[in-house]
């Protein structure tokens, strides 16, 4: 994510002691290898304005808006959009030392993660009306839901099941591109059955079965990271939210002008 390579050294050798806990491996599931899905194009069917300077890090559709949360110290917050015009309508900032992370809802429920203070916001989805925290181990990169339990990456090659209700992890798989670990998986987003995320650093988008860990569809999105063209090497793809009842995908990226809507190819 953001750290240097020093710290993401430091974070991989944690990760790796994490492993080496009994329970954890208990409830690990093992890599299992699948065939590498060949690179998808997409289609762009709509652009609409988005803030340039909305560090995102998670994307969400819910009751016709789009609900982001943006990163950066002091500028961390939780917004609900207008997405025809990108307009904020509605803004909760969290604490200026915190980092603002992934977006997930169950219900009417929001989680909104941070990077490296193991708190995890809880806000009411229609109102975003604060509701208390969790608290969790690890950094928090992206965040989702299956409808039943909360699904985070934390930067490495892992998806991290929580608990609806208290939020404990209840279990993780590694995610293998071809049998070789995907790290840095960022943003995530459930549509149909697989987690959509982004990977830091990446103009791809991956699908993952959440019960294999396997990347089952891959989707090219460099033609749009070339057309807003944004020359700080940060200013990365980030952002998938899925309306479920419209079926439009959206994405944008972090410090983007632009939000996206998408279309994807029909699976074969």
């Amino acid at each position: 994510m953001r750290a240097a390579t020093i710290l993401k050294i430091a974070a991989s050798a944690l990760a790796g002691a994490a492993f080496s806990c009994p329970l954890l491996a208990q409830e690990a599931v093992p890599a299992v290898t699948c065939p590498a899905p060949a690179m998808e194009q997409v289609r762009v069917v709509a652009r609409m304005p988005h803030d340039p300077r909305a560090f995102t890090q998670g994307l969400i559709f819910h009751s016709g808006a789009l609900l982001e949360t943006t990163g950066q110290y002091g500028q961390s917050q939780l917004r609900r959009l207008d997405a025809r015009t990108g307009k904020v309508l509605v803004r909760r900032t969290l604490p200026v030392d915190q980092f603002g992370e992934g977006l997930g809802r169950i219900g009417n429920e929001l989680v909104a993660l941070t990077w490296t203070n193991g708190v995890a916001h809880r806000f009411a989805a229609d109102t975003l009306k604060p509701l208390g925290s969790f608290r969790y181990q690890g950094e928090g990169w992206g965040l989702t839901s299956d409808g039943k339990r909360w699904i985070r990456s934390d930067g490495s090659d892992n998806l991290i099941f929580h608990d609806a209700a208290t939020f404990k992890e209840t279990g993780r798989v590694r995610v293998t591109l071809a049998g070789t670990p995907l790290p840095e998986l960022n943003e995530l987003e459930w549509i149909g059955g697989l987690v959509f995320a982004n990977v830091w650093h990446s103009d791809v988008i991956v699908a993952i079965d959440p019960k294999t860990g396997c990347v089952a569809r891959r989707f090219d999105l460099s033609p749009l990271s070339r057309e807003v063209a944004a020359g700080d090497p940060e200013a990365v793809l980030n952002g998938i939210a899925w309306d479920e009842k419209g079926k439009r995908l959206y994405v944008t990226g972090k410090d983007w002008p632009r939000l996206f809507e998408i279309a994807l190819p029909e699976r074969k």
